[in-house]
């Protein structure tokens, strides 16, 4: 992995980690039964991102 690869994963784990609390937030509260569905994917798409930068 290079320095630009290493920075990209660093910036989606601490994108993760946000979302992450948004999702708990969202849960709790419950408002809008979409914004878990929508924090759900986004998160999936960052770590799918993780994933294929850490493979190349």
């Amino acid at each position: 992995m290079d320095k630009k690869a290493k920075k990209r994963v660093e910036v989606l784990n601490k994108k993760v980690k946000d979302l992450q609390q948004r999702l708990n937030g969202a849960k709790e509260q419950m408002d809008d039964p979409d914004e878990v569905a929508m924090y759900e994917q986004q998160i999936a798409e960052a770590r799918a991102e993780i994933t294929k930068l850490k493979e190349s």
